[in-house]
């Protein structure tokens, strides 16, 4: 089911299950993020339990086309079948425990084992053995599969999950379907597709998207245009463990200039044709200003898919959290997805990756990233150290500061000192999203 809010001049996609941000109070202790006991709980009761995103469905154009997804210390294979459905594997030759495939992507018309030259078919049955007669429990061609897991896809994201019988991934992901359904997210192209090994661990980035409490000591250079007080900011929670917050586009009504249209602000109005002064000593009502220019101008400038937003979708940045290590924030231009992974073996290391995906702008060959102009077209993989990162947006790369947090933040969670977070109102879903987490590892989810 899906409604829309309309209350005043605020209109966005909603869901009849959304709830206030509320908590039990559990503790937030510091060992949840470097004890490894903790993170082998995790793994035993949670990451064998939920689905994971594995890759794009446009990265399997024909059959024999594959994706490798390397989860601590398991490898699964997403491969696509004549009759053009996907599957996954576990990357191992149930011979004699080879990985298959040594390669993140691909193309075959079967899997064939570099040890000992078994062949797997595509659908995962084994094909051809050498000496097939020397077997005594008789020729395992036709006896001896893959071992499958579960996959399914949504939005042009292919899912697996280790759970023999997981929830349906509709119904896990319920309602995110529903509130980013206003965006044709299958044929988002990605244009951005980035890996950082960082030295903190994974839940760092699900804290950091559940609030928006840290923006002005963190990216003060966007407060002239994102409004991050909690007074207009919408916190949401839903059953399923997933959270979302809007935030509006305009200057942030903490400070004294909300009023005042800053050079970042100005920017952002005369790109669709809006004098800036106009707004000067009333900043905040380019938002509603903006959203009609957009509408009116969406045509001409070839931006078809704002037909299908609501005014706020046309200003606003939504942001998904998906429980447990998924978000998704839709913006006017395209979608941001963040994705953190635990370190194989040390929990104070993760990997952190960023795509960025946008729809197709008629009559334009490039479009604006964090690291420049980037071509219409689906993205190499970039891998790098965090220490290695650069990026180029001209107003200062957020990326760069929440991690280069994140780093610090890890040392300080090693100390004796901190036992609990003391948490304001609007960062309860912080706390939330660890009671979710609390919930999976008691046998409550």
């Amino acid at each position: 089911m899906t409604d829309t809010i309309i209350s005043g001049e605020t209109t966005y996609p909603t869901h009849p299950a959304a709830e206030k941000p509320r908590v039990r109070g559990d503790a937030i202790s510091g060992d949840r993020y470097w004890c490894k006991d903790f993170a082998d709980r995790e793994w035993d009761s949670m990451w064998t339990k939920i689905w994971h995103v594995g890759g794009r469905v446009a990265q399997l154009e024909e059959a024999g086309d594959f994706v490798v997804h390397n989860f601590r210390h398991e490898s699964v294979i997403l491969v696509k079948q004549k009759n053009g459905a996907i599957r996954a594997f576990f990357n191992v030759c149930m011979h004699r425990g080879n990985q298959l495939i040594s390669v993140e992507e691909g193309g075959v018309n079967a899997f064939t084992c570099p040890y000992h030259g078994w062949k797997w078919g595509l659908d995962g049955e084994l094909e051809w053995v050498q000496d097939p007669e020397d077997f005594p429990q008789g020729n395992p061609c036709g006896k001896l599969r893959l071992k499958e897991l579960a996959c399914d896809t949504w939005g042009g994201f292919i899912f697996w999950s280790f759970n023999p019988e997981p929830t349906p991934l509709l119904e896990y992901l319920d309602p995110i379907p529903t509130l980013l359904g206003n965006r044709d997210l299958e044929n988002y192209t990605r244009v951005v597709w980035r890996t950082l090994r960082v030295n903190t661990n994974w839940k760092f980035a699900s804290d950091n998207f559940n609030e928006a409490y840290h923006i002005p000591a963190v990216h003060p250079q966007f407060m002239p245009m994102i409004d991050d007080h909690y007074s207009t900011t919408v916190f949401e929670m839903y059953p399923t463990g997933h959270n979302r917050m809007i935030e509006k586009l305009q200057p942030s009504s903490r400070t004294d200039q909300k009023d005042q249209v800053m050079p970042l602000w100005a920017e952002v109005l005369s790109a669709w044709g809006i004098d800036p002064e106009d707004y000067q000593g009333k900043a905040q009502e380019g938002r509603i200003a903006l959203q009609q220019a957009r509408r009116k101008l969406a045509a001409e400038r070839g931006c078809h898919y704002f037909d299908k937003l609501t005014d706020d979708e046309l200003t606003d940045q939504f942001h998904h959290t998906c429980f447990p290590n998924l978000t998704l924030t839709g913006t006017p231009e395209g979608l941001h997805v963040f994705r953190t992974e635990p370190d194989p073996e040390d929990p104070n290391w993760s990997t952190f990756d960023y795509w960025y995906l946008v729809p197709q702008t008629q009559g334009a060959k490039e479009v604006a990233t964090l690291y420049g102009m980037r071509p219409y077209q689906a993205a190499e993989h970039e891998t790098d150290s965090f220490d290695d990162y650069q990026t180029s947006i001209d107003q200062g790369d957020f990326l760069t500061q929440d991690l280069s947090l994140a780093e610090t933040q890890q040392r300080g969670l090693r100390s004796m000192a901190f036992q609990d977070c003391y948490l304001a109102d609007q960062e309860s879903r912080v706390r939330r999203f660890h009671e979710v987490l609390n919930d999976y590892l008691e046998g409550r989810r």
